[in-house]
């Protein structure tokens, strides 16, 4: 405790000395600092169990700051553009995704079709009108727009399961939605991107759809013949799974916001705005419509955490298959820490809420814990 402590303490001095540096306009100095004491609150946070579910968003506040202060070292390494690595990492996180899953996990949808019909609802109605009705209302540039509209059409993440645990929330319910949202986004995300971002950008609907497949079903697909012929075998490959995935998501980041550094400089504080509204939004209709259909405290916890965050690595692949990862992917990049800290914030105060209702027995056998 007493090391968590001392991570503490130097992430306090350095976060002092950063601020009296960039006040004073060393940069050169200040954002070093500003990197280290990110890194340093990261690892004392780790120390505290109420404080563990913001470690790895710290990571990616630091990430972002490497990338808007040393653009040039994430973009590209003589002639190969880092964008490249962008749909790769994203297999690699689907694929680990996909270990973190079973057959089992559908099934949850004879179990609570209301449950799960809602979620969907939220996931691909609410959040994609939603996104354009922001990307309109915010009077973004055509691409930037047409980036907030594909980060709301996305399905929900690995993230998502993971708040879900923390919240106290049906687990199960919340695998099963991921699950089930993630196989209809093939077919369901390129007809939002087709009718509503194509009226900012062109957008072939049939080659996002192949380029969904690619990146997400056949390696979430592989993800689950690991988990059913090798879980368990191959100890090294389990434990080294979620530390590869978030290493992939912040790889992800810094190489987004490296490339549209210029963009988010004049636009991010536009773009911050937008997320908190959109990622509430889809806190409030998820929990407040379970509410509203009677469905016990646990799932309605699960729904809102289900709709109100998004696949932001899927987006930042798709914006990278388009060509345009600096401008379209640019919302995706500032969306997903966005969703890291409401959902950790949301997360820890439910976890210090327990429901009244208890977890549905038809579930009990199901909850598992993440790794």
């Amino acid at each position: 405790m007493n090391f968590y402590k001392s991570a503490l303490a130097m992430a306090a001095i350095a976060f002092l000395a950063a601020l009296v540096m960039l006040i004073g306009g060393n940069y050169e100095i200040g954002s070093p600092l500003l990197i280290f004491a990110f890194i340093s609150l990261s690892i004392g946070f780790r120390g505290f169990p109420v404080l563990k579910g913001f470690a790895f968003t710290l990571i990616i506040f630091a990430v972002v700051v490497a990338a808007l202060q040393y653009p040039t070292y994430f973009i590209s390494y003589n002639g190969y553009k880092f964008s490249k690595l962008i749909t790769p990492l994203i297999q690699i996180i689907m694929f680990g995704m996909g270990t973190e899953m079973s057959l089992k996990d559908f099934a949850g949808v004879v179990k609570t079709p209301k449950a799960v019909l809602i979620g969907l609802a939220g996931h691909f109605t609410v959040m994609p009108l939603l996104g354009f009705s922001l990307a309109k209302a915010f009077n973004f540039p055509p691409e930037i727009a047409a980036g907030v509209v594909l980060i709301g059409s996305m399905p929900c993440g690995l993230a998502s399961n993971v708040m879900s645990y923390l919240a106290n929330a049906n687990l199960a319910l919340s695998v099963t939605l991921t699950a089930v949202a993630t196989v209809l986004a093939p077919f369901i995300t390129p007809l939002w991107m087709k009718f509503l971002g194509g009226q900012f950008v062109k957008v072939d609907a049939l080659a996002m759809m192949l380029d969904i497949v690619k990146v997400v079903i056949i390696p979430i697909g592989g993800g689950l013949l690991f988990n059913k012929f090798f879980k368990g075998k191959v100890h090294w490959l389990d434990k080294a799974m979620p530390i590869l995935s978030m290493f992939g998501i912040a790889c992800v980041i810094i190489i987004i916001v490296a490339a549209g550094r210029n963009n988010l400089i004049v636009i991010g504080p536009a773009l911050i705005i937008c997320a908190f509204i959109h990622n509430s939004g889809g806190y409030l209709f998820g929990y407040w419509t379970g509410r509203l259909f009677g469905l016990a405290e646990r799932d309605c916890r699960t729904i809102a955490i289900e709709v109100g965050m998004q696949n932001g690595g899927l987006a930042s692949s798709l914006a990278t298959s388009m060509g345009k990862p600096a401008t379209i992917g640019l919302a995706s990049a500032v969306f997903s820490p966005i969703m890291n800290i409401t959902g950790s914030i949301l997360a820890s105060y439910w976890h210090r809420k327990p429901p009244q209702d208890t977890i549905d027995p038809r579930f009990e056998d199901e909850v598992v814990v993440p790794t």
